[in-house]
């Protein structure tokens, strides 16, 4: 009986280890693919606000609604149609998307001083890093979170879109400090539901394109922090 004992808590154990290493893998996969498309966005959005004539052709003409919108065309499109795709295409539209939203962001470097825009970036940064490991090793169940922080996001972009009329700074600083709140929840929340995840289709093909949409939401959660912190901090041109 002692030995058939041992014997179950090897096994168990050895079990444990595959599934903490697979975990591993796929996280590091998720922050792999999230952190390419980041440099993707990033060089883009630099070639272009370094080429004069290409960035008044963009944002001194209509085109500038094209490139305002393309990134949440790409967004819905990726999420209805990731269930037909392969890994490989996947990947390549989630790369894509990034440099679509690399020629959005160029603007950013016309309007906001580099200092600015770097302060903003890694602030951003240490707070997603922060989040997200918290998310990752917390013991709290944060499900509870996710409705919560999805209809202050709904409510965020549908202010935002009222502003556009309206043109309130106050209104927009006072949006921007939420919207870091939510971004910031959104981070430790999809951290965990990614693990969590990872847990029901692990091993599988299935997993594979999970690890791209999870890459989605946290750039995404990155990118907007930073958007939101540089509309609070930074210093204009």
């Amino acid at each position: 009986m002692d030995n058939l004992n041992y014997f179950n808590r090897a096994a168990s154990a050895g079990l444990q280890a595959r599934y903490d290493e697979g975990l591993r893998r796929h996280m590091l996969g998720i922050y792999r693919n999230m952190g390419i498309g980041l440099a993707i966005t990033g060089l883009v959005a630099l070639a272009i606000a370094n080429t004069p004539p290409l960035a008044a052709l963009i944002f001194g003409t209509p085109l500038k609604w094209v490139a305002m919108l393309a990134p949440l065309a790409f967004v819905m499109f990726f999420s209805f149609r990731i269930d037909r795709m392969t890994t490989a295409t996947a990947r390549t539209t989630f790369f894509a998307f990034a440099a679509v939203m690399g020629v959005s962001m160029a603007s950013i470097f016309l309007v906001f001083t580099g200092a600015s825009i770097a302060t903003a970036f890694f602030t951003a940064s240490a707070m997603f890093a922060g989040l997200s490991l918290w998310g990752y090793t917390t013991k709290r169940d944060l499900t509870g979170m996710g409705s919560f922080l999805m209809i202050g996001l709904i409510a965020v972009i549908i202010a935002s879109l009222v502003n556009l009329f309206l043109g309130s700074s106050l209104l927009q600083m006072g949006l921007s400090v939420i919207g870091v709140l939510v971004f910031a929840g959104l981070t430790a929340w999809d951290t965990q539901r990614l693990k969590s995840e990872y847990l029901v289709y692990a091993n599988s093909q299935a997993a594979e394109k999970l690890a791209i949409m999870g890459a989605l939401s946290l750039y995404l959660n990155l990118i907007n922090m930073f958007q939101l912190l540089l509309n609070l901090t930074g210093e204009r041109e």
